[in-house]
């Protein structure tokens, strides 16, 4: 694919990285171990504020995803956001491309910075990163929240996404090659219909945020160990838990959330914003935020 001398796509992020440094962050990265790295943005210096770590979903690194979060939680939490592995400038010699292997690598990571206890948000396949996380180590996550994320999917719900997206290979949704693929991906992840978009800015956006890493992103869909059952392969939590969904999300539809609910226990609750679909901390970010502060901060 060409790439245009021109970039909205690049000078959009340049703006996103100047929301995150204004928010008190800086772009640091960490060796973990001999073989893995993480990218992340955290703060300068620790404070005596609580820690809160956000997980990004499949698509975009964790700039373009969080901006409105970072914001304003900056204010309360020290605030880390890290890049998943084979996104943004994370990346691994090993083999290992489960979701668990992400969730042990956030983990490694947080203990090299000192971190003995947080509060994780993850949005999508964030979510199941967060999970994981969550269940390994209760003794150093408080909360949990989950964000448009069916960790509790199986077999059918794969099958019917395909279905709703008209494509043949769940890569075809998750990693676009053309402009229609993405605009695709994108009416399925928001609520409000989209606009008219030239070609040329979905071929920009395809180059810049989609291009990188595709061989071992692929890995990553074929190596989930979520989803390959017939049943939710899941145990309860330990910790509190919100579940937050956008209620006209065909991704993993709403059902799915309530379904978590029953999975996850007692100490689980679901909150729904209304008119958002599968990225409501992006189209309706103060709802989001509040509703997620309520939660932290009780």
């Amino acid at each position: 694919m060409v790439a245009f001398c021109f970039s909205p796509t690049s000078l959009y992020e340049l703006y996103l990285r100047r929301c995150f440094t204004a928010s008190g962050l800086s772009s640091q990265t960490v060796d973990i171990d001999h073989q893995t790295s993480i990218h992340f943005w955290g703060p300068t210096t620790a404070s005596i504020k609580p820690v809160l770590v956000l997980i990004h979903g499949f698509g975009p690194v964790c700039l373009w995803q969080w901006r409105s979060q970072v914001k304003f939680f900056a204010a309360y939490f020290d605030v880390y956001v890290p890049d998943l592995i084979f996104f943004g400038g994370s990346t691994t010699k090993c083999a290992d491309r489960t979701e668990v292997f992400q969730a042990v690598s956030i983990g490694k990571l947080l203990e090299k910075m000192g971190i003995e206890r947080y509060a994780v948000i993850g949005t999508s396949y964030g979510g199941f990163v967060a999970y994981h996380m969550a269940s390994m180590w209760p003794e150093r996550v408080e909360k949990v929240v989950i964000a448009s994320s069916a960790v509790n999917m199986v077999r059918s719900d794969n099958e019917e996404l395909l279905k709703r997206a008209k494509v043949k290979e769940i890569e075809d949704l998750m990693l676009p090659r053309t402009a229609e693929q993405l605009r695709t991906a994108t009416s399925l992840a928001v609520y409000r219909r989209l606009p008219m978009v030239p070609n040329f800015l979905w071929n920009d956006i395809i180059d810049k945020l989609y291009s990188d890493n595709r061989e071992e992103k692929m890995g990553l869909l074929k190596g989930l160990t979520l989803g390959r059952e017939d049943k939710p392969n899941i145990s309860p939590l330990k910790q509190e838990v919100l579940i937050i969904w956008g209620d006209h999300d065909q991704i993993f539809p709403l059902k799915k959330a309530f379904e978590l609910k029953e999975v996850l226990g007692e100490k689980a609750k679901v909150e729904v914003i209304k008119k958002t679909a599968h990225v409501p901390q992006v189209e309706s970010p103060e709802r989001f935020n509040a509703i997620v502060k309520n939660f932290l901060c009780a």
